[in-house]
């Protein structure tokens, strides 16, 4: 794990369990840290690119664990087409 500036810290992902974008991310205490933005790195050992909602205030060597958040509803666009009775 480490830091980028005041508000980005970079962590070191499991493979077998692979977090989705945007997904929440908390502490032990499941205090809510920040929201995964970008996965990059190698298949076999990838990182993310999480976003702190304030300073970062994790430990080196803390173990943070990942929430999917759910999908905004997505808006429907064009006619809407109805089986016929």
């Amino acid at each position: 794990m480490s830091t980028f500036g005041k508000r980005m810290l970079i962590i070191q992902c499991d493979a077998a369990q692979l977090p989705g974008l945007y997904s929440e991310v908390m502490d032990r205490r499941t205090k809510t840290v920040g929201k995964i933005t970008d996965l990059f790195g190698n298949v076999k050992s990838p990182y993310a690119l999480v976003l702190c909602h304030g300073p970062c205030s994790v430990q080196p060597g803390e173990k943070l664990f990942a929430r999917e958040s759910p999908l905004p509803a997505k808006t429907r666009k064009g006619p809407v087409w109805s089986k016929a009775k």
